[in-house]
């Protein structure tokens, strides 16, 4: 089986959706599976990788959350695989979209997107998944997934892979993490502060209106 993942993040390897890639490589490696990875700020198209993705019996996309839908540098690569008709009817498309929301839900406008563009260039859709408080995933590394404040996600993904290696169709899932919501909103506001202080700005000035 080949598959292909393509991480639609613009910070590419220093991203939480890179966090997640690394996440699902071990669990789609078998030895029969070629997986080849790309980014989409820079994936070229030639000759070779537009055979690449066409050959490609899964597809899948990891990107966040951009604005509640996906992120322009994306969606410009979308519209690039339409245009040029790369995308192969018997590719089964997949994808991980994450934001700093806490609820995962918030992920489902994004994923109705890439269903709809699914359908237009007439390729079969497997199955998406929307994970909330994608900013804790930098945190988190020390835990094993399926553990502690990543037992959704580790349920999640056991679950995709599952569906990605027999390539099967499944409804949408979408996961908070088990971690207190109060306790996210804190860290989340002093993570505010630091980088104000850090940039020479005192509390109030976040706040001020411009007159």
């Amino acid at each position: 089986m080949k598959i292909s993942i393509i991480n639609g993040s613009p910070k590419t390897v220093k991203s939480n959706s890179e966090i997640l890639t690394n996440y699902l490589l071990p669990l789609l490696k078998k030895e029969e599976n070629k997986i080849k990875k790309y980014y989409s700020l820079s994936l070229k198209l030639n000759e070779n990788t537009e055979k690449e993705i066409k050959n490609s019996d899964i597809l899948i996309f990891n990107f966040p959350l951009y604005v509640d839908g996906i992120p322009s540098n994306l969606l410009k690569l979308l519209a690039e695989f339409e245009n040029k008709k790369i995308i192969n009817s018997n590719t089964r498309i997949y994808c991980l979209v994450n934001n700093g929301f806490y609820e995962g839900r918030q992920n489902h406008l994004a994923i109705f997107q890439l269903r709809n563009w699914c359908e237009k260039v007439n390729a079969k859709w497997g199955q998406g998944i929307g994970i909330g408080a994608g900013e804790l995933l930098p945190y988190l590394q020390k835990y094993p997934l399926g553990q502690g404040p990543l037992k959704n996600l580790g349920i999640s993904l056991n679950k995709l892979s599952d569906n990605i290696l027999i390539s099967k169709s499944d409804e949408d899932i979408y996961i908070n993490p088990n971690w207190p919501k109060s306790l996210y909103f804190l860290q989340g506001s002093i993570s505010w502060i630091l980088k104000a202080r850090k940039n020479k700005l005192k509390i109030g000035e976040m706040f001020k209106k411009n007159n």
